[in-house]
């Protein structure tokens, strides 16, 4: 089975620089997407042979997630049943036979971290939630993390230390969520990998220069980390300030 995932920065804007030809030749059996900023409405996509589900934000040309998927889900839940997080289109989840599919967008902290309070208690009711699923069944959750967990992570770690999406409490809440049960795919399979990145500032030309950040992620329940046969990332596919993301699995 093969997952994509990929924050678009606006699904519209992405449709005009090569968003059909990337998804039709992924041929992913699920395609999950951030940052939508439109309704279902608005859609031009040409979807043949997939099921589509939206998630778009109250704010309209803000946030909102959609997932596009070939396999029929059991159920379909928009958000996490709890108002103060529900008004912004950041979470849909599909039920199948086999494991839950959650596809995210976390909130920014914001320039100043004037939004970090709210993000990080956010965060704590998220990791509850997928810990409620996962005691029924695994979890594959996806999306844009809005965070670099590891120095690893990040082109410049000293400069950015305390910059929105690495911050220590925010990487504190990506490692809660890992030792809570949880696999980030693409580290299980290349711990030691460099310069592997999947989001790049807009200036200082720095996705030529290749001065970028990984905060999307594939993490999966513990127990599914056997069934990971690849996790890729696609930095050469533009359109967006974020590249896509890939999961195949047995």
């Amino acid at each position: 089975m093969k997952l994509i995932s990929w924050n678009v920065n606006g699904l519209r804007a992405c449709l005009g620089k090569g968003f059909q030809d990337f998804f039709t030749s992924a041929d992913a059996d699920i395609f999950c997407v951030q940052e939508t900023k439109m309704q279902q409405d608005q859609s031009e996509l040409v979807l043949d042979g997939y099921e589509e589900y939206w998630n778009s934000a109250m704010k309209k040309g803000y946030s909102g997630t959609a997932i596009f998927t070939r396999i029929k889900p059991l159920a379909v839940t928009y958000g996490m049943n709890m108002e103060e997080h529900d008004q912004e289109g950041r979470i849909i989840t599909l039920e199948f036979d086999q494991f839950f599919l959650v596809n995210v967008y976390t909130p920014n902290s914001q320039r100043g971290l004037m939004r970090l309070e709210y993000r990080i208690k956010w965060e704590n009711d998220f990791r509850n939630y997928l810990l409620q699923l996962d005691k029924a069944k695994p979890v594959i959750m996806c999306g844009d993390l809005n965070v670099a967990h590891e120095e690893i992570d990040i082109k410049n770690p000293k400069a950015n230390r305390k910059n929105a999406g690495f911050t220590d409490e925010e990487r504190n809440n990506m490692t809660a969520l890992l030792t809570s049960g949880f696999t980030d795919t693409f580290r299980s399979l290349y711990p030691e990998k460099t310069d592997a990145y999947t989001w790049w500032s807009y200036m200082m030309n720095a996705r030529a220069r290749n001065i970028g950040w990984r905060i999307d992620y594939f993490v999966v329940s513990n127990r599914l980390k056997e069934s990971i046969k690849d996790a890729l990332i696609y930095p050469d596919i533009m359109g967006s300030d974020h590249c896509p993301i890939g999961l195949e699995l047995s």
